[in-house]
């Protein structure tokens, strides 16, 4: 049976660059494994033959030599053996190990054993409110947090001591596991990758080589941050394992509700009220802005929903070059606890209107002749 094409079996082009390679070879074999495939004999048969093949095609393609030679001549520009003709070819427990340590979070160690890691990344929620997210500010922030412990400067020894070399693996921090037809790289059980035993723990950190403490910090808060928006505090997360860089600590930033304005981007929306003669008749009224008060002119015969638009008046976001605006919509409000008066003379102002409505009330007879329409 002819052998298929090396970058067909991995589903790449033929431009496809050392990392695209790499990526499909994972995503192929764990695929193909025939630890996932646990079916009954042949369907585990086709597994492995399945991932010989993407063995092979990876062995060919992740070679400059050999991928050379293959695209220029085919199968037929491979030497014999150079085509990954084995089924276990050699090597295949060192690329098998190579390539899928870091999902299993191993990661082989140049030269070594003492394998370091970096802290964990946190995440602090800050609340702010709508001025302080417009204006910017600056506050302080408690987070509990993992540090190196200080006696044993992170090691994990007792002062005065130094951790020894596990016996298990040499100081490899890593075993090699026969199973079956495959030989698999894992982190050696005794030493939990380390490579390092301590015999004589620190006392305060219980070999742990960190504790837990809280600390205080410093946040400036750029001015125009808005919901979502994260602020990056470099190495300023949880300690590394073993002298490993420290995490990032990201301020994540939540608006309060506030009581007069609603924010969409850098534009502010605010309802105003406004009684029924101003909308009437006309009139100025003053709102609020957060940079203070501002008079507003209302024309008459202004109807309920129409929307003022004060330009610049809202906030200037932090990857914005202008302020946004402000939107003020109008809403007409009823007047309530009428007195007799009041209610007398509205009665014979409705009475009036009501005797032109086409001329006062334009909306209303359209919206009538509209329903006598629809019901013939």
């Amino acid at each position: 049976m002819p052998k298929r094409d090396y970058y067909e079996v991995l589903g790449l082009h033929k431009g496809a660059s050392e990392e695209e390679i790499k990526k499909a070879f994972k995503k192929a074999a764990m695929k193909h494994h025939p630890d996932r495939n646990q079916g009954d004999a042949a369907a585990k048969a086709a597994a492995e033959e399945k991932f010989k093949e993407v063995k092979e095609a990876y062995d060919v393609l992740s070679d400059v030599g050999k991928r050379g030679a293959y695209d220029q001549y085919g199968h037929a520009g491979l030497n014999q053996g150079q085509g990954g003709g084995g089924a276990a070819g050699a090597g295949f427990g060192d690329a098998f190990s190579d390539i899928f340590g870091d999902l299993f979070g191993q990661g082989r160690q140049g030269g070594g054993g003492h394998q370091v890691y970096r802290g964990a990344d946190l995440r602090y929620n800050l609340d702010l409110s709508l001025e302080e997210a417009a204006r910017g500010t600056e506050t302080k922030i408690r987070i509990p947090v993992m540090v190196a412990c200080e006696p044993c400067k992170g090691s994990g020894a007792k002062p005065g001591s130094k951790p020894v070399t596990c016996q298990t693996c040499q100081g490899h921090g890593q075993v090699r596991m026969q199973q079956g037809f495959f030989s698999v790289q894992q982190a050696c059980p005794r030493c939990h990758g380390t490579g390092k035993m301590i015999t004589d723990p620190c006392g305060h950190c219980h070999g742990e080589g960190r504790v837990k403490q809280h600390k205080t910090l410093s946040v400036r808060i750029p001015a125009g941050v808005d919901e979502g928006d994260r602020i990056r505090l470099a190495g300023e997360g949880e300690a590394g394992v073993h002298g490993g860089p420290a995490g990032e600590l990201y301020v994540q930033v939540h608006l309060k509700a506030h009581s007069v304005f609603t924010r969409e981007g850098g534009h502010l929306h605010c309802e105003m009220p406004i009684s029924f003669g101003t909308a009437a008749l006309g009139g100025e009224i003053k709102i609020p802005t957060l940079d203070g008060q501002a008079v507003l002119k209302i024309p008459h015969e202004t109807q309920t929903g129409k929307v003022f638009r004060l330009r610049g008046k809202g906030i200037k976001g932090v990857r914005d070059s202008q302020p946004g605006d402000l939107f003020c919509h109008v809403v007409l409000e009823t007047p309530v606890h009428l007195t007799e008066r009041q209610q007398e003379l509205l009665r014979e102002f409705d009475t009036i209107c009501c005797s032109a409505t086409e001329k006062h009330n334009p909306k209303a007879q359209g919206f009538m002749d509209k329903v006598k329409g629809f019901f013939g």
